[in-house]
């Protein structure tokens, strides 16, 4: 776990605090930067591809930079900064096109399995 996710009491983190943290050392394009109770916040810049496979708990997405195709189930969107993005648990999803800028907040949330 990052020093940006082990700070206790951390009320707010900015974009530039998180990226600081990217990649991780084996390479990872994301990192937890806040929790509280069983919310938990990440950013997210992947580079190339978005090789990401279902979650186990409900997830928002909250677009910062960047445009593409966000891939969602059997859906396709558009996606452009401000953009906020649901997918429930289990559910297959990817982010396609993307500009080399992209980043995201990733927000999980709920129990596993998702909320009814």
């Amino acid at each position: 776990m990052s020093d940006a996710a082990k700070a206790g009491g951390r009320h707010r983190v900015t974009v530039a605090d998180a990226m600081e943290h990217l990649p991780g050392p084996d390479g990872e394009r994301f990192v937890k930067v806040l929790g509280h109770g069983t919310m938990e916040v990440e950013v997210y810049a992947p580079r190339g591809n978005d090789p990401q496979t279902p979650h186990t708990r409900d997830e928002l997405y909250v677009v910062v930079e960047g445009s593409g195709e966000f891939v969602n189930g059997t859906e396709r969107h558009p996606f452009r900064p401000g953009d906020v993005l649901f997918v429930p648990a289990g559910v297959e999803h990817r982010f396609e096109d993307f500009t080399e800028d992209f980043v995201v907040w990733v927000i999980f949330y709920g129990p596993e399995g998702g909320e009814s």
